[in-house]
């Protein structure tokens, strides 16, 4: 059986939403059930066309609307220069630190998973690496390995 490309679209509508607080939502109702709550954040990737997916494998993936970041530093430590983030996923990875950015708002941000995908640093996470903060000539520092790096200001 073939499909055509709108069959195939359609089908790969998975009608599952992650809102910006980290909760998944299905059909209006929020997903709680623990196991696949951690399935759903193990699968989110993004395609090389910038859709967010729950990825199974390279041939089964289902398309996932993200309101704002597709995943979450939800904890970090530092190893001596090295910062190391515990994921909304429960994965841990070393932190890119010359990913990391505050937005406008002053939500912080950085890149995860080799760069594919884009998390927000939650306030536990922010306070460990907020240890390495510097104010100076009117901007914010990060200074750690292979900074310092400029957050925000001039």
């Amino acid at each position: 059986m073939n499909l055509s490309d709108e069959q195939l679209l359609a089908l790969r509508r998975s009608g599952i939403r992650l809102d910006r607080e980290g909760r998944f939502w299905h059909e209006g109702h929020e997903v709680t059930h623990f196991g696949l709550r951690d399935a759903l954040w193990r699968w989110l990737d993004r395609d090389p066309d910038g859709r967010y997916v729950l990825r199974l494998d390279a041939e089964r993936f289902a398309y996932i609307d993200v309101e704002d970041v597709p995943q979450i530093v939800r904890s970090l430590r530092w190893e001596g220069d090295r910062a190391l983030a515990v994921l909304a996923d429960g994965g841990e990875e070393e932190l890119d630190l010359s990913t990391v950015r505050l937005r406008p708002d002053g939500t912080p941000v950085c890149a995860v998973r080799s760069g594919r995908l884009e998390a927000r640093i939650a306030t536990a996470a922010w306070g460990v690496l907020a240890e390495r903060l510097r104010e100076r000539d009117g901007g914010v520092w990060l200074e750690a390995r292979g900074g310092p790096y400029r957050l925000a200001g001039k």
